[in-house]
């Protein structure tokens, strides 16, 4: 049993600290200590990560299975505690001033990161779902923070209404793989079903897949996350693009291969679908958007589909290029993020894309800075969202899905508009009221290193890549 603790030690630290800190706070200083929570929130989260990285070594595993500690599980933990913690930070002055800083704020993030963590380890059904819904019950929360607005109220209810319909569908598919496997373990559901699973079994991983699907916001389950993003305050719109998009990935790729890495053939049609609606809906779909949190709502679906064609593949490289991908995704979006939070006039938040018409003449450092990320975004060379983009194609094109690949590179010229749009008003659009330049120097920190990493980061990936596949190779074996 000690042994077990010490592998999940990470976990069980982040959960004392969130229900400590909850009881010290709520009877002492409640919102007033809400800054200082975040900061030391957001200085755990990133300690816990640097301790993740230097410590992990080999493949552990805790509870009889239940719970796994591999190089694919630390890769995703670093990831998901580090954009925590910086849109953690990044968010905090924009809140306060808009006085929606609650003090239970860092705390439900906190819980969330744990469920997410838990959800990148799980080896076994329960494990998987108890992690799952930790981090959804976190974020129903949050995605409803601002009570006197009937947006935030909405988005808070759309996404725990059809979160329960996933949860749902999750967990009707788990109970029928559990019948067909007679275990609820990923290691003897695998040795269960050898080159071919029975027509139940199949049925069950179908509900499975539905479910993941909702949680990366994958088409045709992808209806929740435009009006969710709106309707979230901008700074939980950033966290909900971020970490819980890499943790779901993550998730999606555990239960493929450490639970049905033998039929690869009988799941890769169903992710390869799942990827290129993903891709076109979300490329053509924003197109017509004027509010730039749900143009980034689109994106986000788009850019899911990217990530599932790497998971397709069914190999080792796919899994890899969907670690990079995701890693980049959620590097690019911190920094667009950090601009929208800096859309401001008169003291307002504004996220109409027309209101940016001439920024570059007003903020050209930050107007640059914001193309670089939008350009990557796009996947246009030489920024780094090419080599992301470029490493998905690869991996489906050598993993037998030409097709798939040929899909992708159209859906990324199609998706190029938008993008390109909002660059076209940031330089040659009418003259209109100037925003004004946001005042925070943590989001405009943000905002810049970002923007450098997308053309630093060409050079070696600052050692992203080598990571990705020693991640890759401990869980595709």
């Amino acid at each position: 049993m000690q042994a077990d603790l010490n592998i999940i030690l990470p976990e069980i630290i982040l959960s004392v600290y969130a229900i400590v800190a909850l009881l010290a706070v709520a009877y002492t200083g409640k919102d007033r200590m809400a800054s200082m929570l975040v900061w030391i929130t957001a200085a755990l989260f990133v300690a816990v990560a640097l301790w993740i990285a230097s410590t992990g070594n080999g493949t552990r595993v805790a509870f009889d299975g239940m719970f796994q500690d591999d190089g694919f599980a630390r890769f995703a933990k670093v990831t998901i505690l580090i954009s925590a913690a910086a849109v953690l930070v990044l968010g905090q002055e924009y809140m306060a001033r808009r006085h929606i800083l609650k003090f239970e704020y860092p705390l439900l993030i906190t819980l969330s990161v744990v469920g997410m963590m838990v959800m990148v380890s799980a080896g076994d059904l329960m494990a998987l779902y108890m992690g799952l819904e930790l981090q959804s019950l976190a974020l129903y929360v949050v995605a409803s923070m601002r009570r006197d607005s009937v947006k935030s109220t909405e988005a808070g209810l759309k996404y725990f209404v059809l979160g329960a319909l996933s949860s749902g569908l999750l967990l009707y598919g788990a109970s029928l793989v559990y019948g067909y496997a007679g275990t609820t373990l990923f290691s003897g559901i695998i040795t269960s079903v050898q080159d071919h699973a029975p027509v139940g079994m199949l049925l069950g991983l179908v509900f499975v897949l539905s479910g993941l699907a909702f949680k990366v916001s994958a088409v045709p389950f992808h209806m929740w996350t435009p009006d969710v993003y709106e309707g979230a305050p901008t700074p939980i719109t950033a966290f909900f693009a971020t970490a819980p998009k890499m943790a779901a990935m993550a998730l999606f790729a555990r239960v493929m291969h450490d639970a049905f890495g033998n039929i690869v053939n009988d799941w890769q049609q169903i992710v390869a679908l799942l990827a290129v609606l993903s891709m076109f809906l979300g490329a053509v779909a924003a197109i017509g958007q004027t509010d730039i949190k749900r143009l980034m709502a689109y994106s986000s679906i788009a850019h899911m589909g990217f990530a599932l064609m790497g998971l397709a593949s069914g190999t080792v490289f796919g899994v890899q290029a969907m670690l990079i991908y995701m890693a980049i995704y959620v590097t690019m979006n911190i920094g667009t993020f950090a601009f929208i939070l800096s859309m401001e006039r008169d003291g307002q938040p504004v996220t109409d894309i027309k209101s940016l018409n001439m920024y570059s003449r007003a903020h050209p450092g930050r107007a640059l800075a914001m193309l670089i990320l939008l350009f990557s975004l796009a996947g246009v060379p030489p920024m780094l969202g090419f080599f992301g983009k470029f490493y998905v194609l690869r991996a489906a094109y050598e993993g037998g899905l030409a097709w798939l690949a040929v899909a992708g590179v159209i859906a990324s010229v199609i998706g190029a508009f938008y993008y390109l749009r909002i660059v076209f008003y940031m330089y040659f659009g009418e003259e209109g009221d100037a925003l004004e330049a946001g005042r925070s120097p943590v989001i405009w920190g943000f905002l810049m290193a970002s923007a450098a990493l997308m053309l630093l980061g060409i050079i070696n990936m600052f050692g992203v890549e080598g990571m990705a596949q020693a991640a890759a190779a401990t869980l595709v074996n």
